[in-house]
């Protein structure tokens, strides 16, 4: 994301986890925190009871959070562009915006004045549902305080304008001089343990280690050196969601699976699953017999956290050590081990002694990892960039200025979600988490106090869509959409709002991936997993 570089576009938090408690108000959005991050949640909930925050919760559903919140703002689903505009819109037009940070560090500050200026409350309540003075008191509230923080999920970034969803927030916060400061930022909650430390590591198509481009030829030259190679390609590589659809069209032949589930987790799952089908070979590594290492042809078994020495990377940038607890299980092996093995029976000698010796290499070719060692987050981490041995870490992103230098403003304007409903499908599906399961329930479903609390799907929809469409609360009901249906208990809950159905993603026996649209974010090629248009019916 060309304005904050490389924080924003590895998703990182700015600010740290304990930093959430020095803020003055917090405006968390696409997080169902308290669920999805219940350890973390802990920090909001003691920013409001001990230091008198104020938190500004923006959601769909009436989530947990909105018991601590002095705001709540229900917006329609995939209209977030269109109300972040419209509380930049009161911020400029009631001059509270913070003119020496805008004029000193950012830049394209007129434009975006320009495309804001008609998202008026009345405007984006049309669009967004969101009642005109709960707009403007929001913007209010942000924009008088002495440190704002926002917080946000998947909910922001699983649509086809999750990057723009991402910009605009960014956008917020440079309006009020909310970054490089204690208590403020742009703060991305991350889904998974160590979804940060794996796209550090050059996790993703277009990178290598610390987001250095494949495209750079001098990075790349370094990277050949180092590997004792003259030959690494300088073209950008297929992210996870290019893949699949390719290997249906029989231009990927082979996929090799490490630690995902794509079978329960991808969206428009009858597609995904036909996409597989049409494979000559796949190789799922795991530590359980997912549903996707059901159909592989090679399943290679590997070991879990507890079970293996080695770094983790968390949402906050903090690097640490995880260490051996017990052995694993059979066959089960280390998965840098397994990596290693395979690479070398392709021709690429892959020796490493230790964990540590990987972890001097990522050091040694990584300058935001440079200054980091074993011995130096032996206790409790450091948050990167540390880019000598003796920097202290930067637990706070862009105190002095971003690394392209000013930050960018970006004019972005409303786009609507790829789905609109209509008579056939005329309710909305969102997807999400529950407290007592975790992603596809790979661990979390095979653990009895846990399946006790959560046993099963459900669809979740409020009291009025119950009673439009003639169903009861505990009955089987079947979901459809323009790409599958399945059937679930159904949930009558005042979290709901109208018009719009929540079912969880964890349970493959009623998946709501079968229900998800394949549409992408075009610059992040992420699934809009947020929102898509269903009918709901008694199950025959």
């Amino acid at each position: 994301m060309a304005g904050l570089a490389a924080a924003f576009g590895s998703g990182a938090m700015t600010n740290t986890i304990g930093d959430l408690e020095e803020a003055d108000v917090i405006l968390a959005t696409g997080t169902n925190t308290t669920e999805n991050h219940p350890v973390l949640s802990s920090f909001l909930k003691r920013a409001v009871k001990f230091n008198d925050a104020k938190i500004i919760v923006i959601d769909p559903r009436q989530i947990k959070l909105t018991d601590y919140a002095d705001k709540w703002l229900r917006q329609n689903l995939g209209t977030d562009v269109a109300w972040i505009n419209g509380l930049m819109h009161v911020i400029i037009k009631e001059d509270l915006h913070d003119k020496t940070f805008v004029e000193n560090r950012t830049k394209g500050f007129e434009e975006v004045k320009k495309i804001v200026e008609k998202f008026t409350p009345e405007y984006v309540e049309e669009i967004t549902g969101i009642p005109a003075q709960d707009l403007i008191d929001a913007a209010r509230m942000y924009a008088n305080a002495k440190a704002g923080c926002i917080v946000y999920c998947m909910g922001i970034t699983q649509h086809v304008t999750g990057t723009d969803n991402v910009k605009s927030l960014a956008n917020l916060a440079m309006l009020c001089g909310n970054m490089g400061i204690p208590g403020g930022g742009v703060n991305p909650l991350r889904g998974q343990n160590n979804v940060q430390g794996a796209c550090d590591m050059g996790g993703l198509p277009n990178v290598y280690t610390g987001y250095q481009p494949v495209t750079n030829d001098d990075i790349r030259k370094k990277f050949e050196a180092k590997w004792g190679v003259s030959d690494l390609s300088p073209d950008v590589g297929l992210t996870v969601t290019a893949m699949v659809p390719m290997a249906h069209e029989g231009k990927v032949k082979a996929i090799y699976v490490i630690g995902e589930n794509p079978l329960v987790s991808d969206p428009d799952l009858n597609h995904a699953k036909a996409c597989f089908s049409h494979l000559d070979f796949l190789v799922v590594q795991d530590i359980f017999m997912t549903e996707t290492a059901k159909i592989a042809d090679v399943v290679l078994p590997s070991s879990c956290f507890a079970e293996k020495d080695g770094t983790f990377s968390n949402t906050e940038r903090r690097v640490q050590r995880i260490r051996k607890a017990v052995n694993p299980p059979g066959k089960a092996k280390d998965d840098w081990k397994i990596i290693c093995e395979i690479s070398t029976k392709m021709g690429y000698s892959m020796a490493y002694e230790s964990p540590e010796a990987i972890f001097r290499e990522i050091a040694d070719v990584t300058p935001s990892y440079a200054g980091l060692d074993y011995n130096r987050i032996d206790d409790i981490g450091l948050h990167w960039p540390c880019p000598t041995p003796d920097h202290p870490g930067t637990p706070i992103l862009h105190t002095e200025q971003f690394p392209c230098g000013k930050g960018n403003f970006h004019d972005i304007d409303y786009i609507p979600p790829a789905e609109k409903t209509d008579e056939e499908y005329p309710m909305y599906l969102t997807t999400g988490r529950v407290i007592y399961h975790y992603h596809t329930g790979t661990m979390t479903r095979k653990s009895e106090g846990l399946n006790e609390r959560s046993p099963e799907s459900f669809v979740e929809i409020s009291q009025n869509d119950a009673s439009k469409y003639n169903v009861e609360d505990g009955s089987n009901v079947k979901v459809a959409s323009r790409r599958g249906e399945i059937t679930a208990k159904l949930k009558v809950s005042k979290i709901a709002v109208d018009g719009t159905v929540f079912i969880p993603f964890h349970f493959a026996e009623a998946a709501a991936n079968t229900l998800t649209n394949a549409a992408l974010d075009p610059v992040s090629k992420i699934p809009e997993y947020k929102v898509c248009a269903v009918t709901l019916s008694p199950a025959a």
